[in-house]
């Protein structure tokens, strides 16, 4: 007798065209792409402080889904740019970045929740008390951060050229992330305490693309900024995790 069908928790959901891509192509974006001898830049049409922060920062917050070039570079180095530049601007638009963060994590696709997740962590460091504002959502965030938590996390056994290299080319992909795959990783009990990568390389770390590291670093950061209540609600929704200032 077969045993039941996997629940495809892991498996990658298609994003739908975004409202970024959209406004793009009817060239509606203060933003534009540039070539350099240091690769692809961003280049604002006008000053960022200039910007309408309640129109233009959820509709890059919107871009975080996209995977095809050149809206994912435009939409992902425009959100750290607005970030960067916002201040007090950003607090009261938080509750209009709930939606368009959701549907990025929900893609379950690896190169995007990791894009989400340094997003995130920037967030939260932008502006004063945007930690705090965050709390009361964390029911629509963090579902997601339970799921892929101990994703950083290899098979026992596998050799260290299956986890440099993958079937889509890209290095640091671990067994456990099946990269190019729609099969889901291995039970919890069958991976092991930590990532052995042997004699091979994991590049991973260097370029921050481990999802169960920054899921980590982002639920500590949560803690820090989001108050004396931050900690019970993350706990509620990732029962695993470990307070970083109790302990």
């Amino acid at each position: 007798v077969a045993g039941p069908p996997a629940a495809g928790a892991y498996r990658e959901r298609p994003s739908k065209p975004t409202s970024f891509r959209k406004s793009y192509e009817r060239r509606e974006l203060p933003v534009a792409l540039l070539h350099d001898t240091r690769g692809q830049q961003i280049a604002w049409k006008v000053e960022i402080d200039k910007l309408d922060y309640h129109h233009f920062l959820p509709l890059f917050f919107d871009g975080l889904s996209e995977t095809t070039h050149p809206y994912a570079v435009l939409a992902r180095q425009g959100v750290h740019d607005m970030l960067e530049h916002g201040g007090p601007r950003i607090l009261p638009v938080i509750p209009q970045l709930i939606m368009p963060i959701k549907n990025a994590l929900n893609t379950r696709n690896r190169q995007v929740i990791c894009s989400t997740l340094k997003v995130l962590q920037h967030l939260v460091t932008s502006a004063d008390m945007v930690g705090e504002a965050l709390v009361p959502y964390y029911r629509q965030i963090l579902p997601i951060f339970n799921i892929f938590k101990n994703m950083n996390r290899l098979r026992k056994g596998s050799s260290a050229l299956s986890r440099m290299f993958c079937p889509t080319g890209l290095l640091s992909c671990t067994s456990a992330d099946n990269c190019g795959s729609d099969s889901p990783p291995e039970s919890p009990s069958a991976l092991s305490s930590s990532v052995n990568t042997g004699d091979g390389i994991d590049y991973s770390q260097h370029k921050r693309q481990n999802i169960g590291d920054l899921i980590q670093e982002t639920l500590e950061m949560f803690e820090r900024y989001g108050g004396e209540d931050a900690f019970i609600n993350i706990k509620y929704m990732v029962p695993t995790y470990e307070s970083c200032m109790l302990n």
